[in-house]
């Protein structure tokens, strides 16, 4: 059962059995609503309907509300349960389906071919029919006559309530013709035509539309039910990666237990090719870690002591002693997972407009039907003409379409989303993403990586070349606690491929200046530059300060022999998604706190024109109010506390997934792969999920404006409504399917270069 607080309100979720259209979720959300304080939203592809409601009204009071609508529900078990037992269900169920749909099949087939195909029509062929229609039209066709019972005594009428009229009303007249007008006269011959039409002197059986409506009907719906079980794959393949077992390494040994018994701040070991428990810190070991299924980045991550790790990544190299920093619904899966969930709980407006019309109509259908038939009698048709239209009618409307157009596409949507590192809130994040026109980017931790970089080294030629000359600068540097000093030892190990640094002898501090220390003889300082530089070097200074970074000037026995320049670096990714947005109508802005220097180049080697430097989070807010005004569609794109007021005022909010738990909290969308790219991708994914919408409710809007008219006058077969009602449900859900695969930019990922050389990025 998952519950959450919220105010004085909490959130239930409720699984709701037996609902088949949009009438359904209609009726179930306004029995809930009909509880004092009490506000649903149901799902019919997930089965879900998302309560909230006041603490004291029970859960269990909710399950009632809905059985006494007519429906089953319960609550779903427990996080930390065992789901086998609702998958063996789902699977037995599955089963059912397919062995009524066969036998349906072999019972009807015949009595269709015999229908429709004169030439074989032999002596008393009419009475196999009925012998063979029988038990389709009562046993297969039970599961819509059942809830069709339970809709009348709860004064409801649903999809199932329009096929079990149109099952009975077309066996009933066949019966009738059978015994009592004449059909069962042996040698009777009946033609058959896709239109409508009496027989002359003779009663007509329509035993063919008895079996072919709940033929096609289980059909479609069991199509359907794949196809929509293919939709929450993403979701399942989340939930998969959850582990049910951790070894653990403590004074006791080493031992596997159920990850539920697993405590922060215990160290469990992940071997090569394992999946890691849950989220920790590497106390032991190097090795690389793909992060695929959890973020979308598709490259494998290095890790070492100190590195963080998310759980449900694979462990792809050696053998890792990991910390365990979250456990349960605390890790960044279990959030994942919790906010794919309420994305697809959700509902767009569009959806809510059609939910609304399927409301009322069923009810309005049934008046059809019943008008046409008076319609046609008043006329002067027989009763058999009548009938056929008013069986049509009844059958071809069944708004199935409607339900199932939004919450599909928002399900596939939502899950390659979160295939792909891009987690949003709802449906109203992807439509407000769809409009939005102008975005405010941070800085720091957003566009750049938020950490002290080696941006570019240059060297002097000599007998000394540039790695060695590194490698003693990172040497003297790694008894510094100063984050310059740590970014030069970092980047002297990396170039040196984790080669252990040489020793350091005579270190010294030298306040104002930076550090000396002798390495192997050679005494080496790393600080400030000053006097006169060799002409190389003094070139380098200029670029470096007009980058706004750091220049560190490196002397080897009181010779200048290198000038390293540090800086807060431009993600590699944030070039091409800058040009993206600009490509897509999206007006980019940049506003930090830093200082004036490193954002004006910044923005300037991403191409931004429009810079605010030196914001609090005040200004950051203020900033997206005067926006607003002036009419821009803003999101805003943040990592840090600071940004969670502006992620929060804007009409979307889009937080780093490396960023802080504030920022995550206030924002509306969450890149969990923490690469601006992923922000483009977010926005096309959006525009295509909108577009397979619109697409699906046109459809489902229009096939119900052309059939029912056809139908009404007489220009449907039964038989063609089945199978039309049918293949409109699947056409839906196969529309939504298509975002399963949707793909971004092949170029996605792909390291990229600075924009004429600027902020010394390579």
């Amino acid at each position: 059962m998952a519950v959450e607080p919220t105010a004085s309100l909490v959130v239930t979720d409720i699984t709701v059995g037996g609902m088949t259209c949009a009438a359904c979720v209609r009726r179930v959300e306004k029995k809930l609503g009909k509880l004092e304080g009490v506000t649903a939203t149901v799902n019919l592809a997930t089965g879900l309907a998302r309560v909230s409601h006041p603490a004291d009204v029970a859960p269990e009071a909710l399950v009632t509300a809905v059985e006494q609508a007519g429906y089953q529900a319960a609550l779903p078990a427990s996080e930390d349960g065992e789901d086998s037992g609702a998958v063996d269900e789902d699977e037995a169920e599955s089963r059912r389906e397919r062995e009524r749909i066969t036998v349906t099949a072999l019972l009807a087939v015949p009595v269709l071919v015999l229908s429709m195909v004169p030439v074989l029509q032999f002596r008393n062929w009419q009475w196999l029919c009925f012998v063979l229609a029988a038990p389709v039209a009562v046993w297969s066709a039970w599961p819509f006559h059942l809830r069709a019972l339970r809709g009348l005594r709860h004064s409801t009428a649903t999809m199932d309530t329009l096929v079990s009229l149109g099952v009975v009303a077309s066996f009933s007249w066949s019966v009738y013709a059978l015994f009592l007008g004449g059909a069962g006269e042996s040698g009777m011959r009946m033609s058959f035509s896709l239109l409508p039409a009496a027989s002359e002197g003779m009663a007509h059986l329509y035993l063919e539309a008895a079996v072919s409506v709940p033929l096609f009907v289980l059909t479609g719906r069991f199509l359907e039910g794949r196809a929509r079980r293919g939709t929450g794959a993403a979701l399942r393949s989340l939930a998969e990666l959850a582990a049910k077992k951790v070894s653990v390494r403590d004074e006791l040994g080493e031992r596997s237990i159920p990850i539920g018994q697993l405590c922060v701040g215990q160290v469990f070991v992940v071997r090569p090719g394992e999946r890691v428990a849950t989220d920790g810190r590497v106390t032991q070991g190097t090795s690389a870690v793909d992060l695929s299924l959890v973020t979308g980045e598709s490259e494998p991550v290095e890790v070492s002591p100190g590195s963080a790790l998310v759980g449900g990544a694979v462990n792809a190299g050696g053998l890792l002693l990991v910390e365990a920093t979250a456990v349960g619904a605390d890790t960044q899966l279990a959030r994942i997972t919790r906010l794919v969930t309420e994305a697809q709980a959700g509902k767009a407006r569009a959806q809510r407009l059609a939910d609304a019309v399927a409301g009322v109509f069923v009810p309005v259908v049934l008046a059809i039907a019943v008008t046409v038939l008076g319609f046609w009698l008043g006329a002067g048709a027989d009763l058999q003409a009548a009938l056929t239209a008013c069986v049509a009618v009844l059958v071809v409307a069944c708004p199935c379409a409607l339900g199932l157009a939004t919450p599909t596409a928002l399900m596939a949507a939502t899950g390659r989303g979160a295939q792909l590192g891009v987690l949003v809130r709802g449906p109203q994040t992807l439509e407000a993403l769809q409009h939005v026109d102008t975005v405010v980017l941070d800085k720091t931790g957003t566009l750049t990586t938020g950490h002290m970089t080696v941006a570019k080294v240059t060297a002097l030629p000599g007998t000394l070349g540039q790695e060695t000359v590194v490698r003693l600068a990172g040497a003297v540097e790694q008894g510094s606690e100063h984050p310059i000093g740590r970014a030069i030892t970092a980047y002297a190990r990396r170039t040196g491929d984790d080669e252990p640094l040489p020793d350091v002898t005579d270190f010294a501090a030298v306040p104002g200046y930076g550090i000396s220390g002798c390495v192997d003889g050679v005494v080496i300082e790393v600080g400030a530059p000053d006097g006169k530089l060799p002409r190389a070097l003094a070139k380098a200074l200029t670029a470096a300060e007009q980058a706004a970074h750091t220049p560190v000037l490196v002397r080897v026995d009181g010779r200048a022999k290198a000038l390293i320049a540090v800086g807060d670096v431009v993600r590699p990714g944030s070039y091409r998604a800058v040009d993206r947005l600009r490509r897509l109508g999206i007006r980019p802005v940049l506003a930090t706190g830093d200082r004036k220097a490193p954002a004006e180049a910044v923005a300037a080697a991403l191409g931004i024109d429009e810079v605010h430097a030196r914001c609090t989070p005040e200004d950051k807010a203020a900033l997206v109010r005067e926006l607003k005004l002036e009419g821009a569609r803003v999101a805003v794109v943040g990592d840090g506390v600071n940004d969670a007021a502006a992620l929060a005022g804007a009409d979307l909010g889009i937080a780093m997934g490396s960023g802080t738990d504030v920022a995550i909290g206030a924002a509306d969308l969450t890149l969990a792969r923490g690469d601006i790219e992923a922000l483009v991708d977010a926005v096309r994914l959006a525009r295509r999920t909108l577009g397979t919408i619109r697409a699906n409710l046109a459809w489902a809007f229009g096939y119900n404006v052309v059939t029912v008219p056809l139908a009404m006058v007489g220009l449907l077969d039964p038989m063609v409504a089945a199978a039309a009602m049918s293949v409109s449900s699947v056409l839906v859900v196969a529309n939504s399917l298509r975002l399963r695969s949707w793909q971004p930019s092949p170029a996605r990922g792909r390291a990229h270069g600075t924009r004429g050389g600027k902020a010394g990025v390579r």
